[in-house]
């Protein structure tokens, strides 16, 4: 089969990866290069990186839509939380009011320590909450 020679200039960062490749695939650059060309020039060249932008967005929306359940379960929580803190919690005498104070600095520096260690090791609510729902789910009753 004929072949017509042709000369091009690209950025010399490539010559690297295209060597290696050629090594890699064990397969000439000519090949490699002609390959190349002939999927850009293909007519569904276009379908194809279309298709490849369609895959890339889903896999967006799926993250986005795992992001929003758990800032949903996230903002749940907290909701519960101060609802029953707000309901259960007592007024204090003015009396202990310092005290009250010092104490509270002195647990909200124990919160933050926790919630460093609990993030650094890559523990989640959501995974907690998961992982409580299977053992009620497994649990006789």
């Amino acid at each position: 089969m004929r072949k017509d020679r042709l000369n091009v200039y690209f950025d010399p960062a490539l010559s690297p990866e295209l060597d290696a490749l050629a090594a890699r695939r064990r397969v000439s650059k000519s090949a490699i290069v002609e390959a190349a060309l002939a999927s850009y020039l293909s007519p569904d060249a276009a379908e194809q990186h279309e298709a490849a932008i369609v895959r890339r967005l889903d896999r967006l929306t799926r993250a986005i839509e795992r992001l929003e359940r758990d800032v949903s379960i996230g903002n749940e929580a907290l909701a519960l939380f101060v609802k029953f803190w707000l309901t259960t919690t007592p007024p204090l005498p003015d009396t202990m009011r310092d005290a009250a104070h010092a104490k509270g600095r002195e647990r909200y520096e124990g919160f933050v320590e926790t919630l460093g260690r609990r993030l650094s090791k890559g523990n989640t609510l959501s995974k907690e909450v998961s992982e409580d729902i299977g053992r009620i789910d497994r649990s006789p009753r």
